[in-house]
């Protein structure tokens, strides 16, 4: 079963930007008057690229056999086995052979969100001689005391380093990384450059 963690906040921001650019196309297409139309798509396509780039394409994929690192460029596949240890600060940093580093581009804790994290850790101390707080259901007290003190960042840490242990246990073998160029978001990247180009030589 394949789980997938990306930023959210950066995700629905993307689509968003993706609907503007879909409606300025259309109006320029409709409205186009010359070197301007042509270089306000060019700025457009670049952007978009970029959007791509950094905010659709980048996730964190567990799958059956492993830990998939979809990062702006180039894609990682690492075999559970394989990974040797995992550090979290303001993003998730995975060990792999030979002192190799994985750094996930999502999900990543801000200093703001790490914060709120700490905060949410530390028990509240109770005034008075009756609770005013809501108890919460069994499930949903479980999973407070599950995050408390954690960001999500660090959650999705701590599931890598159980798949891994679990893989080890079984005696899986330790397969060396597999890391791939996107080439999508090249090709995206590659269009873009080619319609600024388009739009300073015509």
């Amino acid at each position: 079963m394949k789980q997938t963690y990306r930023s959210r906040f950066a995700f629905v921001m993307a689509w968003v930007w993706l609907v503007f650019v879909a409606f300025n196309v259309w109006d320029l297409i409709v409205r186009y008057n010359g070197k301007a139309s042509l270089v306000a798509l060019a700025v457009l396509g670049a952007l978009t690229a970029l959007v791509y780039a950094v905010a659709l394409r980048p996730a964190t994929v567990f799958t059956e056999a492993g830990l998939v690192g979809r990062n702006p460029l180039r894609t990682t596949f690492l075999p559970w086995a394989a990974i040797e240890d995992v550090t979290v600060s303001h993003a998730i940093t995975v060990q792999h052979g030979d002192d190799r580093v994985l750094r996930l581009w999502t999900p990543m804790s801000s200093a703001r969100e790490r914060a709120r994290a700490q905060r949410r850790g530390v028990a509240t101390e109770q005034r008075g001689r009756f609770k005013t707080e809501p108890t919460l259901p069994r499930a949903e007290q479980a999973a407070a005391e599950a995050f408390a003190g954690k960001t999500h960042a660090d959650w999705v840490g701590e599931q890598i380093r159980e798949r891994a242990e679990s893989a080890r246990r079984r005696g899986e073998e330790a397969a060396p990384a597999r890391t791939s160029w996107s080439y999508d978001a090249i090709g995206l990247l590659v269009v873009a450059v080619a319609l600024v180009v388009a739009a300073i030589v015509a």
